[in-house]
C-alpha cells in the first residue's frame, strides 16, 4: 500500500529523518515508534507532502513525492494529527461532515443559490458522516456539540474526520495521548474494526501495550534512522530499540 525508499528531511543542518525506507502492506496495522523526537511525526508530514524530502514515497506504486499536498489525499492517505483541532460549537455531525470538503466540487454561486450540486454533495456527505459515525460508535451522539464531550470521544471525531476522505490507509499521530484506560480500549476497537474492514493503517503511537496488542508490524526509529523493524515479539525482545527507549544502563 505505501513504501518509502530513501526518504530523507533536513531542517537547516539537523537531520530529522535519515533516509528511511520502509513498506506498509495493504490491509494491515503497521506501527511506527520511537523515542521523543525521533522524527515520526516528520515522516507523516513528509508523506503527506507537509514538509521539503528527498527520497521516494508511492502508494500502490504510484509516486506522489513530487505531489503538493493537497493532491495527495486524492491518492487514498487519510491522516490526524498529534493536537487535535475540534470546532466545539459545531455538532459531531457537523465536525465530520467538513473532513469531506476536499471531496466536494462547487463553487460559490452554487453555495448562494442553494443549487442542486451543492444538496447533492452535502447529501453525500451526511451519509458518509452517519456511516463513519456508526463505525466508531458515536451514531448516538451525532447531534451533541464537540466542545461538550469527553476527550476520548472528541479524539475519536478527529479519527472520524480522516475518515470522511475514504482512505486507503489511515495516518494515526498519537491516536491514544491523553485517554484513559476505558477511551484507548475503545479506540483499540475501532482500529480492529477497520482493519477488519479492509483499512491501511500506520499508527504512531507511545502506548505500548496498544501498539503490541493491534499491530502487525512495527518499525522503530531513533534520531531519525530506522534501528529496527519486525512482528511485536520481535521489536519487545530487541536489544537496540530496548537501548533507545531505556539507555545503555539496560543492559549494563
Amino acid at each position: 500500500m505505501l513504501e518509502i525508499k530513501d526518504l530523507t528531511v533536513r531542517f537547516g543542518g539537523l537531520v530529522a529523518v535519515d533516509n528511511l525506507s520502509m513498506k506498509v502492506e495493504k490491509g494491515v496495522i503497521h506501527s511506527l515508534i520511537g523515542p521523543n523526537g525521533a522524527g515520526k511525526s516528520t515522516v507523516f508530514n513528509a508523506i503527506c507532502g507537509l514538509v521539503k524530502s528527498t527520497g521516494k514515497v508511492e502508494i500502490e506504486g504510484h509516486d506522489i513525492s513530487k505531489l503538493p499536498a493537497f493532491k495527495r489525499s486524492n491518492f487514498g492517505i487519510g491522516r490526524s494529527f498529534q493536537n487535535i483541532v475540534i470546532f466545539k460549537y459545531m455538532t459531531i455531525l457537523e465536525n465530520l461532515m467538513v473532513g469531506y470538503h476536499i471531496k466536494t466540487n462547487y463553487g460559490i454561486w452554487d453555495q448562494i443559490f442553494k443549487t442542486e450540486k451543492k444538496k447533492i454533495y452535502e447529501e453525500k456527505a451526511w451519509k458518509r458522516a452517519v456511516d463513519v459515525a456508526d463505525i466508531l460508535g458515536l451514531k448516538n451522539k451525532l447531534g451533541l456539540f464537540a466542545g461538550n464531550l469527553p476527550y476520548g470521544i472528541q479524539k475519536l471525531v478527529d479519527v472520524g474526520r480522516a475518515l470522511m476522505v475514504e482512505p486507503k490507509i489511515l495516518l494515526l499521530d498519537e491516536p491514544a495521548a491523553g485517554l484513559t484506560e476505558v477511551e484507548t480500549q475503545n479506540l483499540k476497537n475501532a482500529l480492529v474494526k477497520l482493519k477488519n474492514m479492509g483499512l491501511t493503517i500506520l499508527l504512531v503511537e507511545h502506548d505500548m501495550n496498544l501498539v503490541m496488542d493491534i499491530s502487525e508490524k512495527i518499525t522503530v526509529l531513533n534520531f531519525g534512522k530506522k534501528i529496527a523493524e519486525g512482528r511485536p515479539d520481535e521489536i519487545r525482545n530487541n536489544k537496540e530499540v530496548i537501548k533507545a527507549y531505556l539507555g545503555d544502563e539496560a543492559y549494563a
